[in-house]
């Protein structure tokens, strides 16, 4: 016992140092404006060091431009304001926000996750847990929120440890966080770094919202049936039968109100599937591209706004029926609430923008891409060990920062330019860093909602801390990195798209 209590303590120092490493660092925006900063700094070394490389596709000696110059530092001024309202990311992930917003404050994703949970048999009671948590990725955070304790609660309504169920939850919706059906928030928010990064090197390059959607539909049953498969041959014995007090909360079922409410939002969303196929079918369709193609149609292209019109049509129907929108000045109100949950995101785009306009003026990024190529082309490791050690390299980031659009935005304008160069897509760079992102989430405690988790815990085991989680969840971790590994070689083996049009190859224009 003593030796268990020895092994557990300096367990719990080790993850002591590595949360106090991580909360050491500066805010994601302090430290993206240190990385601005230290690209200026950067470009005045290089250019007095006469930093030039041979760009491969146009055979151009580029060189380091010195953004401390006098030229340098008007356009730095001149687009500050341009470098932040033309970033990426920041429209599309607004514009798909606020139909989430009007879905998710009306009470519709709340009430589509209990009715898929509370619905389903016992027997697959973790995989729909495990399964519906991956799927609440789709409104950002509700999944942390409410499925979560949801889960506790109904694992402890037919018998079973409430620990190990919020362990499932927890397991889908934050180890599952790259996975999904629907295109969430985070897929356009990658998306627009990833196409930022590719421009570096070729400035015409568009990234899709849904680069990576064939592989994340594979990749969310593949989470859930791993996921329920440790939860029930790992986590559930290990935990085995709670024998601590009765719950008080009661599983709410749903009411009639709101299963009229489901009843006309499906119906709603039936409908634009029917505009859908009816624009699309016909070889003249009315959504089709302007060369006759699917995958030049707006229904692709334009994917953020069909997203916002068919998640804010359901909302708005849903809170209609539900008595939440009486009129339009509801349906504004949730839209402005839901902007008001992105404003510590809009402050540190500032900055991610600004350090990604100066990386991409100063040439730095071509030179280090050209560079890293080089060197990696030498090593001869092949795509698959590549790929492996990127997985692991954005796994070990992810532990000491927690944001997934801030550590893709730092390492995007490296690897993408990278790896497009040896002849990787963008698309493939994107999906192999969400995989590393998605694996150690469950056990980083840099992770925004890890203190909520070990609140949950707490409730039904008061001796539950941080080691508590971190021992409970780091097989998941390891089984998902190993399952998902494993999909990724097969991806790569059969060379399978990874989305509508995103190929894993990349070809440098002529």
């Amino acid at each position: 016992m003593s030796e268990k209590v020895r092994k557990k303590s300096f367990f719990d120092r080790f993850l002591n140092i590595l949360e106090k490493g991580g909360n050491a660092l500066p805010h994601p925006a302090t430290l993206f404006g240190i990385f601005a900063l230290a690209a200026l700094i950067l470009s005045a070394v290089g250019a007095w060091l006469g930093w030039t490389v041979q760009h491969p596709g146009t055979g151009e000696t580029i060189q380091v431009v010195n953004l401390f110059s006098k030229e340098g530092i008007a356009m730095i001024m001149d687009r500050m304001v341009e470098n932040y309202t033309g970033f990426a990311p920041l429209g599309i992930v607004m514009v798909a926000m606020l139909g989430i917003g009007i879905a998710e404050s009306s009470g519709l994703i709340a009430a589509f996750i209990r009715l898929l949970v509370l619905s389903s048999p016992k027997r697959l009671l973790t995989f729909v847990l495990v399964f519906s948590g991956i799927l609440s990725n789709f409104a950002s955070d509700i999944g942390y929120v409410l499925l979560i304790p949801l889960g506790g609660i109904i694992f402890q309504s037919v018998g079973r440890h409430p620990i190990v169920g919020m362990a499932a939850a927890f397991a889908g919706v934050s180890g599952g966080f790259s996975a999904n059906l629907i295109l969430g928030t985070v897929d356009p928010l990658l998306a627009g770094l990833s196409q930022e990064a590719a421009r570096i090197i070729d400035p015409t390059y568009e990234v899709n919202p849904t680069a990576n959607y064939y592989f994340m539909i594979v990749s969310t049953f593949l989470i859930a049936t791993v996921g329920t498969w440790v939860t029930e041959k790992v986590i559930a014995p290990r935990f085995g039968k709670y024998d601590g007090p009765e719950g008080e909360e009661k599983l709410e079922r749903l009411s009639s109100k709101e299963k009229k409410g489901l009843m006309w939002s499906l119906l709603v969303f039936v409908g634009w599937v029917a505009i859908i196929l009816i624009g699309i079918i016909p070889e003249d369709g009315l959504l089709r591209g302007d060369d006759g193609g699917i995958l030049s149609s707006p229904i692709i292209r334009g994917v953020i706004a069909l997203l916002f019109l068919i998640a804010g049509t359901m909302g708005i129907v849903y809170g209609a029926v539900m008595g939440k929108y009486k009129n339009d000045s509801d349906v504004a109100k949730s839209m402005a609430d839901s902007m008001r949950t992105l404003t510590t995101y809009f402050v540190l785009v500032f900055f991610a923008a600004q350090f990604v306009a100066y990386f991409k003026w100063s040439n730095l990024g071509v030179i280090m891409a050209v560079n890293g190529a080089e060197a990696l082309m030498a090593a001869d490791l092949g795509v698959i060990p590549l790929m492996l050690l990127f997985v692991l390299l954005s796994a070990s980031i992810n532990m000491l920062m927690g944001s997934a659009s801030a550590k893709w935005a730092i390492m995007a304008p490296i690897f993408v330019p990278m790896f497009m160069l040896l002849g990787y897509s963008p698309e493939l760079s994107q999906a192999v860093y969400r995989i590393g992102d998605s694996v150690t989430n469950i056990i980083s405690p840099m992770m925004s909602f890890f203190a909520l988790i070990i609140a949950y815990f707490n409730k039904y085991d008061e001796k539950a801390g941080l080691g508590t989680v971190m021992a409970t969840m780091i097989p998941y971790s390891i089984a998902f990195f190993i399952g998902w590994s494993i999909l990724l070689v097969i991806w790569l083996t059969f060379g399978f798209p990874l989305g509508p049009g995103a190929g894993l190859d990349y070809v440098m224009p002529n």
